[in-house]
């Protein structure tokens, strides 16, 4: 079966112009002693946002991965696919993100639901889980109840897989769950029920991506409490060791944490429960790559920074028709943006202090950052006329690139400084 490696970045590139820079991000992570392989990831909606096809993600990697001679590992992801999106990935990806999400809550046949039950009568009563103080003590009301909200969900990604597997042949990709994409946060006993369904659906999940408590939004940190983020990511850790153990899913199993870019304050975290499990890890830091695109781009000055300030100033134009997609994932407040005329007096470093994730600079601003987050559509627009500045300016944009993705998430997160 092919198998994803125990440590692995989901490394978004929407304009298909820094894989070798996020590739160099992972060589010096390998240089300094962590491991850890690069899986690009694209959504169909963001190609349909950009205009691009998934063969491109497909040729930036192997591009990247000649030009720089990387002996290890790399995976191309069909990211949040589902059904009616997926055969176009097909030839390119070996990767499949089955999001699921949208059938969570959503009521499973009751003969479907009362089988679960009957087939799972361990997961009635106290559950003792290795490593998890207190035993979870569950009635069969309550599985029901959790049943009934997930097991549809895992019913689809089944769909998904099998459809997968018919095209390009079992244990030829590597296929995680996505439910992260959804209101609730699922508990570590809910983790447990849906860890036993997928196995009845004989799914070889990889990684799970389940939402956590707490904000994450898009490129900035995160907002919640951190010690309740600490107990749950634990206590996920070990209900995936039992859970492994008991219904024979894979044994490199591991968590997945999207929405991972700038999760900052958990990054700690994480690297401290990792090793107490000897688990792995796939976390996606998604969209940030094109914010430092347009750092890169404002810090070369000239004909970049008035293109960067170009798309902010739009972006205020269409403050609603862009964060209206994203309003679950982002948290803006317009009193703190600035102004167009402001914005288009600023020097290249006020605009990179804004906007460069560096909670201690005094100009950084999260809410001009989070916008600019989901303006990305604004220079799919601008067609050859922003991919030729990326080439212009490549130097400088590819060392935010790597720089952004080797200190900021590789260190914290698999070398621990």
């Amino acid at each position: 079966m092919l198998t994803l490696e125990k440590f692995s970045i989901g490394v978004g590139d929407r304009f298909a112009h820094q894989a070798k820079a996020q590739l160099h991000a992972c060589i010096l992570a390998r240089n300094a002693g962590a491991d850890v392989v690069p899986v690009w990831n694209k959504s169909n909606r963001e190609h349909s946002f950009i205009g691009s096809e998934p063969a491109s993600v497909l040729a930036a990697a192997k591009d990247a991965v000649s030009a720089l001679q990387w002996t290890g590992g790399w995976h191309v992801d069909a990211d949040h696919i589902r059904l009616e999106t997926v055969d176009r990935f097909l030839p390119h990806s070996d990767f499949f993100t089955l999001d699921v999400a949208d059938s969570i809550g959503k009521p499973a046949a009751t003969a479907d639901v009362d089988a679960f039950l009957e087939r799972h009568p361990e997961l009635i009563g106290a559950i003792q889980i290795h490593k998890i103080a207190t035993p979870f003590h569950t009635t069969r009301d309550e599985v029901r109840r959790i049943a009934e909200k997930f097991l549809l969900a895992v019913q689809d990604a089944g769909k998904i897989h099998r459809h997968i597997a018919a095209h390009k042949g079992a244990g030829n990709f590597i296929a995680e769950i996505s439910m992260d994409e959804t209101d609730s946060p699922q508990t570590p006993p809910e983790l447990l029920v849906i860890l036993a369904a997928i196995a009845d659906e004989q799914i070889p999940v990889q990684t799970i991506a389940p939402k956590f408590t707490g904000r994450f939004n898009k490129g900035v940190d995160y907002v919640g409490d951190l010690v309740q983020f600490e107990k749950e990511f634990h206590d996920d850790l070990a209900v995936i060791a039992h859970a492994i153990a008991r219904y024979g899913l894979p044994a490199n199993l591991k968590l997945s944490v999207h929405s991972g870019s700038d999760k900052f304050s958990l990054y700690p975290i994480i690297h401290r429960l990792l090793p107490q499990f000897s688990a792995g890890l796939h976390i996606k830091t998604a969209g940030t790559t094109w914010l430092e695109e347009l750092i890169g781009l404002a810090e070369a000055d000239g004909d970049g920074l008035a293109f960067s300030k170009e798309i902010y100033i739009h972006a205020l134009e269409h403050l609603d028709e862009l964060t209206g997609p994203y309003a679950t994932v982002i948290d803006i407040d317009p009193a703190k943006l600035p102004s167009a005329s402001e914005v288009a007096a600023w020097t290249s470093a006020q605009f990179t202090g804004a906007l460069r994730h560096d909670q201690s600079h005094p100009l950084f601003n999260p809410s001009f950052r989070q916008l600019l987050h989901v303006a990305f559509k604004l220079a799919a627009k601008q067609g050859q006329r922003y991919l030729d500045l990326l080439k212009t300016h490549e130097a400088v944009v590819a060392r935010n690139v790597t720089e952004n993705l080797f200190d900021r998430h590789l260190k914290p997160l698999f070398l621990g400084v």
